[in-house]
């Protein structure tokens, strides 16, 4: 018999009843240190005063209107989003799997306008685009698209940051290349400065639009706002997502004037999206992300929890393969180990982390871990990565 709740998950017996700051308290107020954040989303932790405060203030007003009206907020948070990256305009969604379908929508859009029959996007294996239709045919991921057949045309599959197999791919109907600069779900995989470049490049010479999932590893995961920034190149179109709400369900699309040029009224519309309520905590998040020396200090915590978990990467080489990542989006790739295992038993540890793909333990702390923080997460690391090299991994 069906559970009254629709069981697509396989949920962990444990409920988090309140949260503060990088910490998670269950039914039994047991404390956890979160170094998941909720994939990513809690991006300054919980119950952050600066969020409660413009949440509460904004709730005494008034919570929804249509897109049909000027919604302040939006205009605010927008021009701030401009000023601050590439973009020349700005939607809001409430997620990023609807961000995604825009960025779709505004590449086929595009060319369409332009009188030319392009609708191909070549995107990257592993990748993972959210789980609508479109998403999960991006991915080419099995695991994700079967039993959904027939899957939406439009998506040329190559490996993961082959630069020779992207210009391969690469036909008359090409419109786009699509790609995330960390690959998140996809096992915590960065691209390289210099394929980032040459994607650019690449789409510069043949006409085509980057479009950049920005939806897991931007809003300063990296130690900038957004990830591409490291390799000094920019995209025409961006998906966001996740930390741009700081819990909040919130999701943007960015772009240049000249991607969105055929995004005109009536193309695309949302009924709660870039409502009152989601924008006075995006522009909180906003004003806390750009504060002075806020994303300096992301980069700095990055440094130092780098730097303990590659020693203790070094104390157990039979258990851990690699560290990887950037900035606070971190894997921790143990061969032998199920990452979803290894979730459920760190929780006897009192740390709350995530799985990924590649046999990845996911690390996604809230952009405000310190220096103690680090030192209490990576002394129960050790304490578990002792346990399993005694007794063999979690069960």
């Amino acid at each position: 018999m069906i559970s009254p709740l629709l069981p697509t998950y396989s949920r962990l017996p444990i409920s988090f009843m309140r949260g503060d700051g990088v910490y998670l308290y269950d039914q039994n107020d047991k404390k956890y240190l979160d170094l998941y954040s909720g994939i990513g989303v809690n991006c300054l932790g919980h119950k952050h005063p600066a969020l409660v405060s413009a949440l509460k203030d904004q709730a005494d007003k008034v919570w929804h209107v249509s897109n049909l009206f000027e919604i302040p907020g939006q205009t605010k948070l927008a021009e701030c989003l401009v000023a601050n990256s590439f973009a020349d305009t700005v939607f809001f969604t409430n997620s990023g799997a609807e961000s995604i379908e825009l960025c779709i929508k505004m590449v086929r859009k595009h060319f369409h306008n332009k009188g030319e029959s392009k609708h191909r996007i070549i995107t990257m294996s592993n990748a993972f685009h959210g789980r609508t239709l479109a998403g999960i045919a991006s991915s080419g991921q099995e695991k994700l698209t079967a039993g959904f057949e027939p899957l939406p045309d439009g998506f040329d599959v190559v490996p993961f940051a082959d630069i020779a197999a992207v210009k391969t791919a690469i036909t008359p109907q090409t419109a786009a290349i699509m790609v995330e600069p960390v690959q998140g779900e996809g096992g915590i995989r960065p691209l390289s400065t210099e394929d980032m470049k040459s994607l650019r490049a690449i789409a510069n010479e043949h006409g085509l639009l980057l479009v950049f999932d920005e939806i897991q590893c931007g809003m300063g995961r990296t130690g900038k706002l957004f990830a591409h920034e490291w390799a000094g190149i920019t995209p025409d179109i961006l998906a966001s997502a996740k930390g741009i709400g700081g819990g909040f369900p919130v999701g943007a699309v960015l772009a240049t004037e000249h991607a969105a040029s055929g995004m005109t009224a009536g193309t695309h519309g949302t009924t709660y999206g870039g409502n009152p309520l989601a924008m006075a905590v995006s522009n909180a998040v906003m004003d806390v992300l750009l504060s002075d020396g806020f994303l300096d200090g992301v980069q700095t915590s990055s440094a130092l929890l780098f730097k303990a978990l590659n020693n203790l990467a070094a104390r157990f080489p039979k258990l851990i393969n690699v560290v990887r990542g950037q900035g606070l989006m971190i894997g921790i790739q143990c061969p032998d180990i199920e990452p979803r295992r290894a979730m459920a038993a760190l929780l006897d540890y009192g740390l709350v982390v995530a799985p990924a793909g590649d046999n990845i333990i996911r690390l996604l702390p809230p952009l405000v871990l310190n220096e103690k923080n680090i030192e209490e997460a990576v002394l129960a690391l050790s304490s578990a990565f002792i346990d399993w090299s005694e007794n063999g991994p979690p069960k």
